[in-house]
């Protein structure tokens, strides 16, 4: 090989990061192929290669047997002997077939093969240094974005990257030769270059830089819990530090805010809550609703819900703009988030104490309902268990009301009775007027005849009533 093309072959492993044995590699593979061409060789070839001289040699490799049957794979052991004195039965041996020269088509192979091996090089290589870099963020330049479909291209260095509309962030201008920072989604291997997708709205992306700018989350001493995000409008973190001595919140914030600031900038002003987490339910719910203050938190575990009571002034403030700021804290969370004004609290307690009242009454009043009755069964089995009959409850008799009717024959014989008795009485003498009622005979002033009509007048209308 010429001087000039060991060069040139360096120069382009130095590029495209391919090291010298896969260039070796390509090269032995190439100039197989070439003389394979040129010469028709069905035999097994292979190539050394001295990359200090740029000498390369071709050896053909054959077994060495008794009796010869394939020439192409096989050789006399008599003709390995001249070969090589110390040869023995069975063993191989390689032969030196170097060409003078290659032909034109056979150059031309090599030249193809060389390029191919090159490439499916560099794809793998390119493939093998971003599919472990899943999650991770990079730095990449715009190129260029399509008109119809939205997407945009980001030059990586090595590979160009694609960014698809439902990844992009409305607050980005993504303007050509643009720098920006883009989070890897996924690697794929294709046959050509491998396809890279990346990401300027994951929630992700948002970890990753507060990882560079904050050197507490890279060390470890402070951890981000969770995160939350709308790209373009609002994102919140939740943080925390396994030391007491370090406030998380002000770790990430940083002196008059220049940490939290470059991740602002970097995402084009989109606005950042830094919270701090805790185990404490009611206290976590309270401090995703940031920058909002609320009043108290009613948990409650087995809805796994949060009733959250915010000051009249701070309603609004606490859902955020068409809920942005409930829906994120919702997520940062896990918990599902119900907020109500302190005048709606009070109004559904005071609801809710008046109809617990009214189940009370009508409780205590079942109550009492059932206690008679148990009372009643217990006289009324004490009376069985002494022998005598219950006694059969008797309604007040109402005055004026009609007496019971009796059996016509009593009422007959109560008549005749009374007329017989009418019949035998003889009547009162004028001197003592009987006069019934209780009446005194001085106010009596009829005949004897007269009280004695009035009399039989008083039977006879008994008898009627009878």
């Amino acid at each position: 090989m010429q001087p000039d093309f060991v060069q040139a072959l360096r120069d382009i492993g130095r590029e495209k990061d391919i090291p010298l044995e896969t260039l070796s590699e390509i090269i032995e593979a190439a100039l197989v192929s070439a003389y394979k061409k040129h010469y028709g060789a069905t035999c097994e070839i292979h190539v050394d290669i001295d990359w200090d001289s740029g000498q390369a040699t071709v050896f053909t490799r054959k077994r060495v047997v008794e009796h010869v049957e394939n020439p192409h794979l096989e050789m006399s052991l008599a003709e390995a002997r001249r070969l090589d004195p110390t040869v023995e039965e069975g063993e191989y041996l390689d032969i030196e077939v170097s060409p003078s020269a290659f032909g034109r088509i056979a150059a031309q192979t090599a030249k193809q093969v060389v390029a191919q091996r090159i490439r499916e090089a560099e794809r793998d290589i390119i493939y093998s240094e971003f599919s472990n870099r899943d999650g991770d963020i990079v730095t990449g330049v715009v190129q260029r974005r399509e008109a119809r479909s939205g997407t945009v291209y980001i030059d990586l260095g090595k590979i160009e990257a694609v960014l698809p509309p439902a990844e992009q962030s409305p607050l980005d201008s993504y303007r050509f030769g643009e720098r920006m920072k883009v989070y890897i989604l996924e690697v794929k291997r294709t046959t050509k270059t491998p396809r890279v997708l990346v990401s300027r709205s994951h929630p992700g992306l948002l970890r990753r830089l507060f990882e560079l700018e904050v050197p507490e989350i890279h060390e470890g001493i402070v951890e981000i819990k969770t995160q939350a995000r709308e790209a373009g409008a609002r994102s919140k973190i939740a943080v925390w530090s396994k030391y007491d001595n370090v406030d998380p919140v002000g770790a990430c914030v940083g002196h008059r805010g220049s940490r939290v600031q470059a991740v602002v900038d970097e995402l084009r002003g989109e606005k950042v809550d830094i919270v701090r987490w805790s185990d404490e339910p009611a206290k976590y719910v309270a401090a995703a609703l940031s920058p909002a203050k609320v009043t108290r938190v009613i948990i409650n575990e087995e809805l796994r819900s949060a009733t959250v009571v915010a000051p009249d002034n701070q309603l609004s403030l606490a859902i955020g703009r068409e809920g942005q700021n409930v829906r994120l804290a919702a997520r940062l969370t896990g918990w599902r988030i119900d907020i109500r004004s302190e005048a709606q609290m009070a109004e559904m307690e005071a609801k809710a104490a008046a109809e617990a009242a009214g189940e009370g009454e009508e409780a205590a009043t079942e109550e009492a309902a059932a206690g008679q009755e148990i009372e009643g069964r217990e006289a009324a089995a004490e009376e069985a268990a002494a022998g005598e009959p219950p006694a059969e409850a008797v309604a007040p008799e109402e005055p004026g009301t009609a007496p019971e009717p009796q059996e016509p024959e009593t009422v007959a014989a109560e008549a005749k009775e009374a007329e017989e008795s009418a019949a035998s009485e003889e009547p009162p003498s004028a001197s003592e007027p009987e006069v019934e009622g209780g009446m005194p005979p001085e106010e009596s002033d009829g005949e004897p005849e007269a009280v004695a009509a009035s009399e039989s007048a008083v039977a006879a209308e008994q008898k009627e009533e009878a």
